[in-house]
């Protein structure tokens, strides 16, 4: 593997809640009361010729609306990996939601990735019934960076760079992608909200919020055959990853963990 196509990866988390399970399973959960959190992450990929980030995140006041616990800006998350925001000039958007594509505007010198059919989606009269996820400031923030001319639209499967790519799964969003990148011990996937939790790929049971269930499904089964293996899947927002990889740092317990070294259990 060259130097240039293998990354270090972090998941950097930046709010909370609490939740039930029947929460987060489509069609609800023999056990409906029983507590189970949920974490909101960004994700940033870096060698020494590039920085990406993976999604933004949301804003304070966005979150606080939304009885969310925001524990820290996203963009001050990624200070404490020693990633300076100013190398970063490229955005992953995996997809539309707020907590997701939140903090746009603090990245207007990146370059931003979203699949096509996410921005038809989220700027769709048939997405009326779906809008309660999105914020109508992220969406023009998008819509700003297209005219601006920093936006890649993808269709499908493409490789950005060497050693990441992004892989169109829908289900969640009509444009939801997932990112596959290269690390010291293989190929990681970063599922975003393709699959929340490891019980929702493990199980095939989609998530609650959910635009088309069958691609769903489909998409686990995609998600299995991008990674090397089970344990180079990531969801997009299970508290068990914190507990699972290594700190990035002595003092980043719960906040930021390194997924290119393998899980610790």
């Amino acid at each position: 593997m060259a130097a240039s196509d293998t990354y270090e990866l972090f998941a950097l988390r930046y709010a909370t809640r609490e939740g039930r399970r029947g929460d987060h399973f489509l069609g609800g959960d023999p056990d409906p009361d029983r507590p189970m959190a949920m974490d909101y992450f960004v994700w940033v990929a870096a060698n020494g010729e590039r920085t990406v980030l993976i999604d933004t995140g949301f804003k304070r006041e966005v979150g606080e609306r939304r009885g969310r616990t925001y524990l820290r800006r996203p963009l001050d998350a990624v200070n404490l990996v020693d990633t300076s925001p100013s190398r970063i000039e490229d955005v992953i958007v995996t997809h539309m939601h707020y907590d997701h594509a939140g903090t746009l505007s603090e990245f207007r010198g990146a370059r931003l990735h979203l699949q096509e059919k996410e921005l038809q989606f989220v700027t769709s009269r048939q997405n009326e019934r779906m809008r309660g996820s999105f914020e109508i400031d992220d969406v023009t923030e998008v819509v700003r960076a297209l005219y601006e001319g920093r936006i890649h639209l993808h269709d499908g499967s493409a490789a950005p760079w060497p050693g990441i790519s992004v892989h169109l799964i829908g289900g969640h969003t009509a444009g939801t992608q997932a990112v596959r990148v290269r690390t010291r011990r293989g190929f990681v996937v970063l599922t975003s909200d393709a699959s929340h939790y490891y019980e929702n790929i493990e199980t095939d049971r989609p998530f609650a919020t959910t635009h088309d269930a069958e691609r769903v499904v489909a998409g686990f089964k995609a998600l299995r055959e991008l990674a090397d293996s089970p344990q180079h899947l990531v969801p997009g927002h299970d508290p068990e990853v914190l507990k699972r990889y290594a700190p990035a740092g002595p003092k980043l317990e719960g906040i930021a963990v390194r997924l290119d070294a393998p899980p610790e259990r």
